[in-house]
């Protein structure tokens, strides 16, 4: 009998220790994330510029990439490179090049990189969902305008979009 109980304390002494092992990490639907690229290469448009938007994972995966009709393929890659910049740093692509400037042209070596404006941080309150890139504006601080067009269309939708999580 001793031996059973001394078991049962080990194993939920175990248990405990366990417990935390499995993670849950939250994630744009592929909705949403469809959203924030279509509605950042709208607002690009809008404004007479051919973009590509991609909306990248909190991990960095790639979850959805367009390109507008005439923007160069190139667009593709560099919004990647600068969502992934916002998945490393936690922050827009911008305040982190204007924040390290430092160390920028070791972060452009960096596979998966690039140091420029153009990313934000897609958020439901302070959760990080992922990040979204826009390239093919003239100029960093115009993506990132068609980006925060594009967030700010979808505020509602992003305030709440943890809600429906609750259990």
């Amino acid at each position: 009998m001793k031996i059973i109980k001394i078991a049962g304390i080990l194993l939920l002494g175990a248990s405990a220790l366990m417990a935390g092992d499995v993670v849950k990490i939250e994630r744009m639907s592929l909705e949403l994330a469809t959203e924030v690229a279509k509605r950042s290469v709208e607002a690009c448009r809008a404004q007479g510029y051919w973009v590509s938007a991609v909306v990248v994972d909190r991990s960095a995966n790639v979850q959805v990439a367009m390109r507008d009709t005439y923007a160069p393929r190139f667009t593709m890659q560099i919004a990647e490179q600068k969502a992934n910049a916002v998945i490393m740093a936690g922050t827009d692509s911008a305040a982190f090049v204007a924040g390290r400037a430092d160390i920028r042209n070791e972060l452009n070596n960096i596979d998966g990189l690039i140091m420029m404006g153009g990313a934000l941080a897609v958020k439901s309150g302070d959760v990080m969902l992922g990040a979204v890139g826009v390239s093919g504006a003239p100029g960093g601080d115009l993506d990132a305008a068609c980006a925060a067009k594009a967030l700010k269309s979808l505020e509602e939708r992003l305030a709440f979009a943890l809600m429906g999580d609750e259990e």
